[in-house]
């Protein structure tokens, strides 16, 4: 066997780490027990082999996922009793000597090669090149001196079979990719003109050398030409299973169960707690299987709505088994089962009771013929937000972040979203692997970002404001990016490119020369691929891998990696938006805000024009977003029989959509209110001052002139608000809660400064100097008049 070895001390060595892993075994050289472990937790290899000195090292080293552990022979001699129970072939033993290192539970001596002597690189002569020391133990009866190569998945699924040759093994591992020998067209690269590529895991061969396996991460439609995942028909089984769960996360049919249980944590918890308990009492072989099965399919629901995969759990199977120490086993005490009689349990409150799973859902409505004045100004207010207790949670984390940085970040991020993070940032340049995307989704993201980047830079203040203000008198104003600005994206097990665009690209036009994005890490410490993919696009230079209060005062103070930005943008939850409040009033960390956020909402104007369908799923679009959300309808002169049909559409639609349960606490809270003319539909909202601004009316335009006070408005029966959510070209971060009355949505302009200049001629002071002097006598500045004195004097002798 080629086993290379590859010295952890040497700079020179690196960049062969990941191309050696592609062989599977690796013998590793100065190293640390920590060292080992943080190389198994970045590559998923347990195949590595290492030195040890002492048994005790030794099983540590076994315990974190080692293959093998070598020992020197004279080390071997004495401790030989002691590693009794361990199995053999985790055991390798070397002389003292320069030679190859001898396995003494091998048939065959392994040739150990340092990698100080091996390359990747096909341009280098005087170095052995890895993929043809990989092949020199393999063997081929072809005549035309290919390999036979079955190409499997991670979970060792047979995709499809294949050739191999010295020089397309060589390309793989330079590459980390799957390509292959055509018999017909020479080299090729799997997926590069049909997008289905592969990433490498790892090469090896059977027992007799003369057959390869290539085990790939399979990306696209799948491996096989027809566009199916294998060249062996339709998966079957567990794969399937997390196949259909991966794409309904993505896009879950409409009235989905599967959707339902990923939007619903405490449903998803009850089913596999209920499915446990019934494996545990079912007896027969038959009722087993049916209720393991059923256990399996919650489970793996809970795996794919954090982004875990069965790979990903067979690789911690994998490391499990590689220990030799083990914990006792016993159960926890809440599920050991008593031997006496427990003493009867004191009786426990009447819960409270929860949100009706049935039943009509239905706003409440309001007319104003009959409503009175106070009852009016009530319905234009919005819930009342205590902030005093919630700032009182985030001063401690950001005091935090603050005083211990990074390590601050890390274990701040292990307690709220149990995640633990290697690193707190990733800094561009990107890993393009970590960034890849379908060609479906690419093109969308691709689409929605030159739209907004087109109406975003349309807003750009380029030119210089020039005013003669009299003569000789020059005043001047013109625009500076804000040099460094942070965008918090939310996110956790959520894809949110679209946020990312809208902070990103208005970012962008505007020349930041520095875009720090934070978004919460997914379940396994990465960032949703959409999300990093759209990161690169606008130019970031680092993504704070934090969300929550935590990810605001790392941007607002610094850390060892994240870099202390001027400006923070974007939107969130109410610790979000305390912890952005609390760094922007804190002078000692010198930082802006775009605006303060409050539940998201929307107000729908429509009159008998509308269509009752659209206009009830414009009102769902945001009562999904959460209880809080707040959602009107203002009826302009709407007759019993049209109202009654978007009434109608509402609950017809709603029972339908997987975060129905969401919907039936937060429509109840909102309202209809009736109005007779259009005059006072358009005061109405102006008054409330609403986020978003749909007006379902005829010649909806004609309108525009009178909104004084409103986020972002969508104009006719065609523009619903997702449009603008996600691709039209406008900003979908925008102000809630009544601050659309003063402030802006994101927009090019949150993103620069404006700074004015002014220049004067002699004749310009000597016009303008008696009129500043008399103005600094009255306020008694003495020093501003004697300024423009001492010059006039000089001008007038």
């Amino acid at each position: 066997m080629f086993l290379p070895s590859l010295d952890a001390t040497d700079v020179a060595q690196a960049s062969l780490k990941n191309s050696l892993t592609y062989l599977g075994s690796v013998l590793l050289k100065n190293t640390t027990v920590d060292s080992v472990k943080e190389l198994i937790q970045q590559t998923g290899s347990t195949l590595f082999w290492t030195h040890a000195s002492t048994v005790e090292e030794a099983v540590k080293l076994w315990d974190v996922g080692v293959w093998k552990v070598v020992f020197d022979i004279s080390v071997y001699a004495n401790v030989v009793q002691e590693l009794a129970g361990i199995p053999e072939e985790r055991i390798a033993v070397t002389s003292a000597l320069e030679n190859p290192l001898l396995d003494f539970n091998a048939v065959n001596l392994d040739t150990l090669v340092p990698a100080s002597i091996l390359t990747t690189d096909p341009s280098v002569k005087n170095k052995l090149n890895v993929g043809e020391a990989f092949l020199a133990a393999a063997t081929t009866d072809r005549a035309d001196g290919l390999y036979t190569t079955m190409v499997v998945d991670e979970r060792n699924t047979a995709l499809g079979l294949v050739y191999s040759s010295q020089e397309s093994v060589k390309e793989s591992i330079r590459l980390g990719q799957g390509v292959y020998q055509s018999r017909r067209h020479g080299l090729w690269h799997k997926g590069l003109t049909s997008g289905a590529t592969q990433t490498l895991v790892r090469i090896d061969y059977d027992c007799d050398g003369d057959a390869l396996r290539f085990i790939v991460k399979q990306h696209g439609a799948g491996f096989c030409h027809l566009n199916t995942r294998t060249c062996f028909g339709a998966e079957t089984g567990l794969a399937s299973l997390q196949q259909t769960l991966q794409s309904r996360k993505n896009s879950a049919p409409v009235g989905s169960y599967t959707a339902r249980l990923f939007n619903d944590a405490k449903l998803l918890k009850s089913k596999i707690m209920e499915e446990a308990e019934e494996l545990c009492d079912a007896t027969e072989k038959d009722d087993i299987a049916w209720e393991a099965a059923d256990l399996i399919y919650f489970a793996l629901t809970k795996c794919v709505s954090a982004g875990v995969s069965i790979e990903d759990i067979e690789k911690n199977l994998d490391k499990k088994a590689r220990k030799v120490t083990r914990r006792p086993g016993n159960a926890k005490p809440k599920w050991i089962e008593p031997t006496v009689a427990a003493p009867k349990p004191a009786p426990t409150p009447a819960p409270k009771p929860a949100p009706k799973k049935d039943g009509r859902i239905e706003m409440v409505t309001y007319s104003s013929n009959d409503i009175s004045a106070e009852k009016r100004a009530k319905l234009l207010l919005r819930p009342i937000i205590d902030s005093s207790e919630i700032s009182a949670r985030v001063a401690p984390i950001m005091k935090d972040v603050r005083e211990r940085g990074d390590a601050a970040l890390k274990d701040l991020t292990a307690k709220f979203d149990r995640v633990n993070l290697e690193h707190a940032t990733i800094k561009a340049p990107f890993n393009p692997k970590d960034m890849e995307l379908d060609p479906l989704t690419k093109a969308a993201i691709d689409q929605a970002y030159d739209n907004i980047y087109k109406f975003h830079d349309a807003q750009m203040d380029r030119e210089t404001l020039v005013v003669e203000t009299m003569p000789g008198v020059v005043c001047s104003r013109f625009a500076r990016p804000i040099e460094k600005v942070g965008l918090y994206v939310p996110g956790g097990t959520a894809i949110l490119p679209s946020t990312t665009l809208m902070l990103g690209i208005p970012a962008k036009v505007a020349g930041c020369s520095e875009i720090v994005i934070a978004t919460p890490p997914r379940a396994d410490g990465t960032v949703v691929p959409e999300v990093l993919y759209v990161a690169h696009k606008v130019g970031a230079s680092h993504v704070v891998l934090a969300g929550g209060a935590q990810a605001v005062a790392a941007m607002a103070y610094g850390t060892q990696t994240v870099p202390k930005v001027d400006k923070i943008c974007g939107p969130g939850n109410q610790y979000v938006t305390a912890a952005k409040m609390v760094a922007q009033n804190d002078t000692s960390c010198l930082v802006s805000i775009d605006m303060p956020a409050g539940p998201s909402e929307v107000l729908v104007i429509a009159d008998r024009t509308c269509k009752p369908s659209y206009v009830a799923a414009d009102l769902l679009s945001q009562a999904e977003h959460g209880v809080d959300s707040q959602v009107v309808l203002v009826a302009v002169d709407l007759e019993d029989s049209i109202l009654a049909a978007i009434e109608d559409a509402i609950h017809e639609q709603a029972i339908r959509l997987p975060r129905v349960d969401i919907i039936r606490e937060s429509i109840p809270k909102s309202y209809t209110l009736r109005v007779n003319t259009i005059d006072e539909a358009v005061r109405f909202s102006n008054e409330y001052a609403p986020e978003h601004l749909i007006l379902h009316i005829d010649n909806a335009a004609r309108l525009i002139p009178d909104i004084q006070h409103a986020g972002s408005v969508f104009v006719g029966h065609y523009s619903p608000e997702s449009m603008g959510d996600y691709a039209s070209g406008t900003n979908h971060t925008l102000p809630t809660y009544g601050y659309s009355r003063m402030y802006s949505g994101v927009n090019t302009l949150t993103f620069v400064k404006h700074i004015t200049s002014q220049e004067l001629t002699a004749e310009g002071l000597d016009r303008l100097g008696d009129t500043v002097m008399r103005l600094a006598e009255i306020e008694g500045l003495d020093a501003h008049r004697n300024a423009v004195a001492i010059r006039v004097a000089d001008i007038r002798k």
